[in-house]
């Protein structure tokens, strides 16, 4: 289907731009909404300019090939110009090839994980974050209170997998082991989480950072919970997987079993006309999709606008151009990934984008090597249904209170008051030996000609046995 801004002026130039999202995700939902209302805006503040985006949408169905058959589609067919997604890491993975392919710029508001930096592709931008952004943040998190080690839990996909050697290297860098890494199926069962949750209580570290999304991460909290893994003396971090989409989660979930829960989370500052976005917002997504019910607006809505938003201007800047293909193969034996051509403007339009700077939604929009700058992230705590902010972490200072005050240590726990799991306010050591665990036997000998270096007596009460003498006094 075919969607665009309403232009009665015929001397316009349309544009056609795809659009590949997950339409029956909240996320997809939330993406379009926001893209269309992007258009809109932008059109109505600039009536005089002479192009027009003419978005052509495409349902990817959570699929990697259904990504792919619809990008395909969309380059041979409608010969668009650039296109907008896909929603998901896996699913760009087949798309910056084609886009490569065709000279068509692949802009994601969404796909993070960091390995798609690494195909090098000057056709694929990030209108968002790379994952890998946030991982100095939570060290600092890690060092700051002195930690020694950390498990890491994650999403066994191209999502959850594409942080973990950046995150690794960060802890390692200040000291901090990781003894283990926690794979988990974003299909796993609830008894394929206990029997991991149970393994996780075997060993001495009591500090989980956890890189999975939404669903997942409120099925491994209701279970953490559930066999004791949030009284007091643990420590669970969250990356913005979660607390950058916390209003999604099951609010019993997060009131019932993630109390006490850090948390990083990509910074929005307060602005007047982004609460008046999210009251426009509401009413639009309602209005195009009545059976929602209690709709949110996340980071992810913010970044579609200004995506659009900057490929609109992108396009308005190449001028009274033609955007048309150049066909490079007419033979009739080829394959379908032969037949289609090349945009002609491919590399105006993404230089044009390369070079794109604005007040975006959430602060100033700019590209650096094919992704968003990286920003300021803040610290949460959770406590009741939502993260309360306890301060900020920037690549100047470090950790702060607020983004006003200055630390001298970039590893400074100047950050606000916190409580901990099982409502403690003591900071957590960050071990313990496991209850559960095997326990270390001594064999101590009882020779009476040695009784000067050990004595072994038994309390007739407690049936326990007191070790005393030369050796256990100084060692003990």
């Amino acid at each position: 289907m075919a969607q665009g801004s309403n232009n009665s002026n015929p001397t316009t130039i349309a544009v056609n731009v795809g659009v590949i999202l997950d339409l029956e995700t909240q996320v997809g939902q939330m993406g379009l909404t926001c893209i269309n209302m992007s258009l809109s805006d932008f059109y109505s503040s600039n009536p005089s300019f002479k192009t027009r985006l003419v978005l052509n949408v495409r349902d990817s169905t959570r699929d990697e090939l259904a990504a792919a058959s619809a990008a395909l589609d969309l380059i041979k067919n409608k010969q668009v110009q650039a296109i907008i997604g896909p929603q998901g890491s896996a699913q760009a993975d087949f798309l910056i090839h084609l886009g490569d392919k065709s000279h068509v710029p692949i802009v994601s508001f969404s796909a993070t994980s960091p390995p798609l930096s690494s195909l090098r592709s000057p056709y694929f931008l990030r209108a968002a974050q790379i994952d890998s952004s946030q991982v100095n943040a939570i060290s600092a998190v890690i060092q700051a209170f002195g930690w020694k080690e950390a498990v890491l839990i994650y999403v066994d996909n191209d999502f959850g997998a594409g942080i973990i050697p950046s995150l690794t290297e960060a802890l390692e860098e200040l000291n901090t082991r990781v003894p283990y890494r926690s794979p988990i199926s974003p299909s796993a069962t609830d008894d394929q989480i206990l029997r991991e949750l149970y393994k996780l209580m075997t060993m001495q570290t009591r500090v989980f950072i956890v890189h999975v999304l939404t669903t997942l991460g409120s099925w491994l909290f209701a279970k953490a919970k559930e066999v004791g893994m949030m009284n007091e003396g643990y420590v669970w971090i969250l990356t913005n997987g979660i607390t950058d989409l916390l209003s999604s989660v099951d609010s019993s979930v997060v009131a019932s079993s993630m109390q006490g829960v850090l948390g990083i989370k990509t910074y929005i500052p307060d602005s007047p006309y982004l609460d008046n976005f999210m009251v426009r917002w509401r009413m639009k997504f309602q209005q195009e999709n009545p059976s929602a019910h209690n709709p949110t607006l996340n980071i992810f809505g913010y970044r579609a606008y200004d995506a659009a938003w900057a490929l609109a201007m992108a396009a308005e800047e190449m001028g009274a151009t033609n955007f048309t293909y150049q066909m490079l193969n007419s033979s009739t034996e080829t394959t379908d990934i032969d037949k289609f051509g090349v945009s002609l403007n491919g590399q105006k339009l993404l230089q044009e984008l390369s070079n794109m700077t604005f007040a975006g939604l959430t602060g100033n929009f700019r590209l650096v090597d094919g992704q968003l700058e990286s920003t300021v992230f803040q610290t949460v705590n959770i406590n009741g249904n939502a993260g309360r902010g306890i301060g900020f972490w920037t690549l100047e200072n470090g950790l702060v209170r607020d983004l006003y005050s200055f630390s001298t240590s970039k590893y400074s726990t100047n950050i606000g008051s916190i409580i901990w799991p099982g409502d403690s306010i003591s900071v957590p050591k960050g071990w313990e030996i496991p209850t559960n665990g095997k326990k270390l036997k001594i064999l101590v000998p009882l020779k009476d000609s040695f009784f000067q270096f050990v004595t072994v007596s038994q309390d007739p009460n407690t049936n326990t046995f007191q070790v005393t003498g030369y050796r256990a006094k100084y060692l003990r």
